[in-house]
């Protein structure tokens, strides 16, 4: 058994769909006061009507009836029974039956401690032909979460012969919190199991990605101890819209590799943007892995204190600390501007960070810098007790209270070091 990744069962190809229309034809008007008494409703009649079915009353939703059935799905998911799974989603629409059946398949492939589906307290919504209701939905990777994932899930559900079934998936009324996605929720994915990485998606690379991961896992707890569980979990989709839909709140991945992002509070996902990280070279991949890794080791910092130069340059510290690069080079865009004589007053704020930012390159190699110049001038433990203590107290109170300087006086010293470091 060797070290490097190991490659899971690869997904089966979805079976592509083909749609046949068919045509009525015209019907002749020959006694036509008699046709139009006797004659059946046209096609197109039909059709509407089909379209547009009787509302149904969220009054008599019955939610024990609905319970039984959330709690059949979980069942078969543990005793792997893909039948008694799809029974759940019978009179459904083929394609979401076809949806769920990928769903089931992905379960089976991923290392599941457990899966569970649960009606939440939300009340449920009246709708045409189904009321929607939202779904708490449960689950935990073996070795990877200290504790259950929260997802939510919108699902319809209908009357039917005395109780009630899944009709499709449910829309979320105004104001409702909205549903989480999952890279293998509808698309084979493959898993890829890395000595301490699980890779999960549809894009191409997973291999490299666990193996460059399992290489990180060390690199990260050289500097920030051991006092975390030295796993990660990343997700790869091949779609950019279903790595944004990931990551959530409308980020624009255009720029970023990857983003660490939470997990329900259970622990991280790296996730890996399919338009930027194909573009990195290896050095590239390795740096921005490990950058993400730290934000996993740490916390990513969610007090909300932190500023975010500390976080971000934190993580690029670790993340270039063993790299064999200069810094002139890895901080080209900044080089130049500080060669021009355009040096930046002041730290990065929380807008130089957003992915649509002029500078966010350079405002991730400044933070990166300043966190180089305090590992250098203080000691990289005093480096990560400064990032500890920002999460507890103020900015300033924790410069002083660590580096004994305030605000302006590490600014000072920060773009002294960058005119000697990039000119």
């Amino acid at each position: 058994m060797t070290d490097g990744p190991r490659r899971a069962e690869p997904a089966r190809p979805r079976r592509r769909r083909v749609i046949v229309s068919v045509a009525a034809g015209a019907v002749g008007c020959l006694a036509a006061g008699l046709a139009a008494t006797l004659a059946p409703a046209s096609p197109g009649t039909q059709r509407a009507t089909e379209r547009a079915p009787r509302p149904v009353s969220a009054a008599g939703f019955d939610r024990g009836a609905a319970g039984t059935v959330l709690a059949n799905r979980a069942r078969a998911v543990r005793e792997r029974d893909r039948t008694a799974f799809l029974a759940t989603v019978a009179t459904a629409p083929a394609a979401f039956q076809r949806e769920q059946g990928t769903l089931f398949d992905n379960l089976l492939r991923l290392p599941l401690q457990d899966w569970r589906e649960r009606l939440a307290d939300a009340p449920a919504e009246s709708g045409p032909g189904a009321v929607t209701v939202r779904i708490d939905l449960r689950y935990r990777l073996r070795g990877h979460d200290p504790g259950p994932v929260a997802r939510t899930r919108y699902l319809a559900f209908a009357p039917r012969d005395g109780g009630w079934v899944i009709r499709g998936p449910g829309r979320p009324g105004p104001g409702a919190a909205p549903a989480q996605a999952e890279v293998w929720d509808d698309r084979p994915v493959r898993v890829v199991r890395g000595r301490s990485s699980l890779v999960v998606g549809d894009a191409a690379g997973l291999e490299e990605i666990a193996r460059r991961l399992d290489a990180a896992v060390p690199a990260v707890s050289r500097v920030v101890g051991d006092g975390w569980p030295r796993r990660a979990v990343a997700l790869a989709p091949a779609d950019p819209e279903r790595a944004a839909a990931l990551v959530g709140g409308g980020r624009d991945l255009a720029s970023i590799a990857a983003l660490a992002v939470a997990a329900g509070g259970a622990g991280d996902r790296i996730v890996i943007s399919p338009a930027a990280f194909p573009r990195l070279n290896g050095l590239g991949r390795s740096v921005v892995l490990t950058h993400e890794l730290t934000h996993v080791a740490t916390g990513g910092a969610r007090d909300g204190r932190t500023p975010l130069w500390l976080i971000e340059g934190l993580a690029d510290y670790v993340g270039y600390r063993d790299a064999k690069v200069a810094v002139r080079d890895a901080a080209g865009e900044l080089r130049r501007e500080v060669a021009a004589g355009r040096l930046p007053d002041a730290l990065p704020g929380p807008a130089a960070f957003d992915g649509g930012s002029g500078r966010l390159s350079q405002a991730y190699q400044e933070a990166w810098l300043a966190c180089r110049m305090i590992a250098q001038r203080y000691g990289e433990a005093t480096l990560v007790r400064l990032y500890r203590a920002a999460g507890r107290a103020s900015e300033d109170a924790a410069l002083r209270a660590v580096l004994g300087v305030d605000r302006a006086r590490l600014t000072a010293l920060w773009r002294a070091y960058l005119r000697r470091e990039l000119r």
